[in-house]
């Protein structure tokens, strides 16, 4: 008479365990330390690597523990990084803590790295749509001034 119903309704008007639904969308899926996976890796959620991927990862979080390695292209929303990943990683937010070990190209919207973090590649920013801003030929940048729009200052000489 006076308990609390588990069940929530959906849009189509069918009802759900409310908590099953949570608790499989907040578990994470773990690699544990003595674990190697040699191929690629989907999921929707959380993926934590804490033992060894040889292959692509593409999910909406990855967690790489100080003993886990990936080797291969990352592709998610967040990664957060403390052990090693050698390839590319493209996500939205990307987080190198001072234990992480980051061979390879990143393409982010946020990046941050802490001090003794270890990183060799480039680091590119792109834009929410994963598109690159258009850069304009310096021959057709306007003019502001004695400077180009986009372009390094020209010098101005003072004479007293």
């Amino acid at each position: 008479m006076f308990s609390k119903s588990s069940k929530a309704v959906n849009g189509n008007g069918h009802a759900q365990d409310a908590r099953s639904e949570m608790a499989v969308k907040a578990v994470p899926s773990i690699i544990s330390a003595d674990l190697t996976i040699d191929g690629n890796l989907n999921s929707g959620g959380e993926i934590q690597v804490d033992g060894v991927v040889n292959g692509d990862i593409r999910c909406k979080a990855l967690i790489v523990g100080v003993k886990g390695s990936v080797i291969g292209e990352v592709s998610a929303q967040t990664v957060r990084m403390h052990g090693a990943v050698k390839g590319m990683i493209r996500a939205k937010s990307v987080f190198l803590a001072s234990t992480a070990r980051m061979s390879g190209d990143v393409e982010h919207e946020s990046l941050a790295i802490e001090p003794g973090a270890y990183m060799e590649g480039h680091c590119k920013r792109i834009t929410e749509t994963g598109l690159a801003p258009v850069e304009v030929p310096r021959a057709e940048r306007p003019m502001i001034g004695n400077a180009r729009v986009g372009g390094m200052p020209k010098a101005a000489i003072a004479a007293s």
